[in-house]
């Protein structure tokens, strides 16, 4: 009995052995090793909500198409409350309590900021797909990674709409916290690049009522620019719009852009907000279509609903792809490192610590890391690869809100600029013409200029110097009234000007001058008066020069630029006796004569052996000679040719006599009938040399241009007027007057058209850059309501007017508009009109030739009536 026992015993270990080594190894091949991972969020707002059920579905899709995997995420969830503390204590406690390996969340900027420094100490790695300040990548952690955008990777999109439409001039309204303030620096640099300024900074609080938005939108409305850039959340910028268009600024002329902080929820947003924002444009990370995404997308919603059955908001967006993808790609780092040791190693802490030492290092921490960093793969947001420890981003789409959402309009990439769709090819463009129709809030036909002027705009305040050439400026008093009138080519042209703009521009002249009627200051002092703000702009007679650009901006010049050098002219009235000989060259004359005598004498060697007229004695012969060249000027000779040879070269000579006599004939009539008009002076160093008294206009600039001459300064003598101009260039140098004047060109040619017979503008032209306008520097101070600085400097070339009309501070939206308005004036009728106004009826000179004719007079003859008395002795 004991011994069927024992063997009974044997045979069921035998039997049992096997079976239990199989099912063990089995039970050892099927177990999971769990990796805990700290999710915290605002789980009562929306993001939170989504990015929580978008990771849940993305564990369970990623481990239910990979049973095999022996790593299981665990989520230990945090609700952070929209609290930066209560982020950070969740993290603590995260930890410390939990011992995750990472961490994905939070949701804000604010909240990261903490929470990073917590993730490095704890070397656990913090992952983000909400958290898109840029001001998070200064931190420089290497244990922070964005699974999201950095909020500057749309600054390039949103620069080239604001290229594209020749904006100058934009608002920036942003929430005032760490993801507001981030972007900032980034996109005025940017704007700034393409000469676009941003005029005025709205940061508006996150927690701000609806009475402090409505007062910051009225003081935006007082302002000129009316193109504005959002950069905001959900909650704040639908609060933002509803008052917007409640306040009229959804209406014509608005343009508003929005980051992809509003842009990317738009689907989230309700009927109201929506309503309230048409015509905004908008910028988004463009996420591809795909059967993935689109089978998500129809499951998530699914989900969604069973779980919130009561909230009508429903929408998913680029957030819940980025969660999706994040947690994806931490289960795949830790699938990468096998079934390691994930737990963590406590810190030696002290009995007084304050707790965040007692932390726990992970020592698996950087080897996730550098998982984390090399996993790739396609995600349902797109391609998804950490770069600096943040995802990259291959386009933009820009999108237009209309109706009950948006529409695409175009896209933006970094290698093809705004293109229409995404066929990429080698080419770069910001051109509007690649986007599609574009509905503008209230729906305009035209594109908004992005500017108007204030609606609290004065009179713009026109300084015009009191000019000593009336033609250009010229300024009357009332003694009556004491009312000013001012008239002259420059007024008349910035009035037509600023007569075809599109709208109209109120503006007053003040002439800078004292009650006596006299000049308050140099051109110097009037641009320090712009710079001093206490003008807005200015018309007359002002050049571009180097020193003046310290204090105001410039155009570009529109007139003939240079100095030159005005002197006067002489008439050689002093005849020579032997002024018949000047018409030809000594050296012309002698080969003339030697060639008179060799033509006879060829001609004498052809005919005296065939010929009776060449034969006779020696001396008859010899005078044959002389008399048949010298005939052949002005008569026939009674000497027959009969060599056919003779008469082929004098065929030749008749040519050549007949040029001869034609140049000599016009060449003394010349002589004879025209003034002989030369400079007397040709040079700048003649005059130095000579030590010469020169001129120049009281308050120009010309006097340093002199003093760099090395002019003798003793050597100076000042004129005020074209009339002591012309007093003191006809007495001389000799006589108190001067022997040379240096003026600019306009002044010059004005002058010259007035005195033709008498001065001359002699080479060379000192070049400087004409005549511009003006405008003060702009201030990167910001102002409530800045002014528009209209700043002009109108010294005219009568003749062409050929560049813009006027000049503002940089990046002015004036300018596009006054330039098309010159050149809609140069390029008419009303422009030849000024000019024949007051320069073509005023000048004492001919169309015609300004130089005189005399008379020929018996001196002219002096020499042929002695020669002929002596041969009559």
């Amino acid at each position: 009995m004991r011994r069927n026992l024992t063997q009974l015993l044997t045979s069921l270990l035998f039997f049992l052995f096997p079976t239990i080594f199989f099912i063990e190894k089995g039970m050892a091949q099927n177990t999971t090793i769990p990796v805990k991972v700290g999710v915290v969020l605002d789980l009562d707002t929306w993001v939170g909500k989504m990015g929580l059920s978008c990771i849940s579905m993305a564990l369970s899709d990623f481990y239910a198409s990979h049973g095999h995997y022996k790593t299981r995420v665990v989520t230990k969830i945090r609700d952070s409350k929209g609290d930066v503390v209560s982020a950070a204590a969740a993290a603590v406690d995260l930890l410390q309590n939990e011992e995750v390996e990472a961490i994905i969340g939070p949701r804000s900027s604010m909240q990261a900021n903490f929470m990073i420094g917590l993730g490095s100490k704890a070397r656990v790695p913090i992952i983000s797909f909400s958290a898109t300040s840029p001001s998070l990548s200064s931190l420089q952690s290497q244990y922070f990674i964005r699974a999201t955008l950095n909020d500057s990777a749309q600054v390039p999109a949103i620069r080239a709409i604001v290229q594209a439409f020749g904006w100058r001039e934009v608002v920036l309204i942003y929430v005032d916290n760490e993801y507001g303030n981030g972007v900032v620096p980034s996109l005025t640099s940017a704007l700034q690049e393409v000469d676009t300024h941003v005029t005025y900074r709205s940061a508006i609080h996150p927690s701000a009522t609806d009475d402090q938005i409505v007062k910051e939108l009225y003081k935006l409305m007082t302002m000129s620019t009316r193109v504005f850039i959002v950069h905001m959340l959900t909650p704040l910028g639908s609060q933002l719009f509803t008052k917007a268009k409640k306040a009229g600024m959804m209406e014509e002329g608005y343009v508003w852009i929005l980051t992809d902080g509003i842009t990317d929820t738009l689907s989230a947003l309700d009927t109201s907000a929506i309503d309230s924002m048409q015509g905004v444009l908008g910028v988004k990370p463009h996420v591809p279509r795909t059967k993935e995404l689109e089978s998500f997308r129809i499951r998530w919603k699914k989900k969604i609903q069973e779980k919130y059955p009561t909230n009508e908001i429903s929408e998913l967006d680029i957030f819940g792809l980025w969660a999706y993808d994040a947690a994806s790609a931490l289960a795949m780092a830790f699938e990468k490192l096998g079934a390691g040791n994930f737990s963590l190693q406590k810190t030696n802490i002290s009995r007084y610590s304050t707790g965040f030492e007692s932390i726990r290092v992970s020592p698996v921490g950087p080897n996730i890391l550098h998982s984390l960093l090399s996993t790739r793969f396609r995600g349902l947001s797109g391609d998804f690869q950490i770069f600096d420890g943040q995802l990259h981003s291959t386009a933009f789409q820009i999108v237009n809100v209309i109706g009950k959402g948006e529409r695409g309009v175009g896209f933006w990439t970094p290698k093809n600029g705004i293109i229409r769709r995404l066929n990429f090819t080698n080419t770069y463009s910001t051109s509007k013409e690649n986007l599609g129709i574009i509905v503008w809030p209230g729906e305009p036909t035209y594109v908004p200029k992005g500017w108007v002027l204030p609606v609290n705009e004065k009179k713009l305040k026109i300084g015009v110097p009191v000019n000593a050439f009336s033609e250009f400026v010229n300024v009357t008093w009332d003694p009556k009234t004491n009312a000013t009138k001012v008239t002259g080519y420059c007024i008349d042209v910035f009035d037509a000007v600023m007569g075809s703009l599109p709208y109209a521009v109120p503006y007053e002249y003040f002439p800078f001058g004292t009650p006596d009627g006299k000049s308050a200051g140099s051109c110097n002092d009037l641009i320090y008066q712009v710079f001093l703000k206490n003008y807005d702009a200015v018309v007359g007679d002002i050049t571009i020069v180097a020193n003046r650009s310290k204090y105001v901006d410039f155009t570009l010049p529109y007139t003939e630029s240079g100095v030159s050098m005005i002197v006067p002219i002489k008439d050689n009235k002093s005849k020579s006796a032997w002024i018949f000989l000047k018409p030809l060259t000594w050296d012309l004359w002698v080969t003339s004569a030697c060639f008179f005598v060799f033509i006879g004498f060829v001609i004498w060697v052809l005919e005296h052996r065939i010929n009776e007229d060449f034969r006779g004695p020696h001396s008859h012969q010899a005078g044959t000679i002389f008399w048949f060249s010298f005939s052949t000027m002005v008569f026939a000779q009674k000497e027959r040719i009969v060599s056919n040879l003779a008469r082929f070269v004098m065929i030749i000579w008749f040519f050549v006599l007949l040029i001869l006599t034609q140049s000599y004939t016009a060449s003394l009539t010349s002589m004879l009938t025209v003034q002989q008009l030369q400079p007397t002076v040709t040079d700048i160093k003649e005059l130095q040399a000579k030590g010469e008294y020169v001129g120049y206009q009281q308050d120009s600039f010309v006097l340093e241009f002199l003093k760099r001459m090395k002019f003798d300064e003793s050597k100076f003598r000042i004129y005020n007027s074209p009339e002591k101009l012309a007093e003191l260039l006809s007495k001389g140098s000799a006589n108190g007057g001067i022997a040379a004047a240096f003026d600019e060109i306009p002044y010059m040619k004005l002058f010259i058209a007035q005195h033709c017979s008498k001065y001359t503008m002699v080479q060379p032209t000192y070049k400087f850059d004409g005549f511009g306008f003006v405008s003060a520097l702009s201030s990167h101070k910001q102002t409530l309501i800045p002014n528009i600085y209209v700043h002009f400097m109108c010294k005219l070339f009568f003749f062409f007017f050929l560049l813009e009309f006027q000049a503002f501070p940089i990046g002015s939206p004036l300018v596009p508009d006054v330039s098309r308005a010159v050149l809609i004036v140069t390029e008419g009728n009303e422009m030849v009109k000024i000019e024949k106004k007051w320069f073509r009826e005023k000048t004492s000179c001919s169309d015609g030739s300004s130089l005189s004719s005399n008379n020929i007079s018996l001196d002219s003859f002096r020499a042929f009536s002695s020669l002929l008395e002596s041969l009559h002795l």
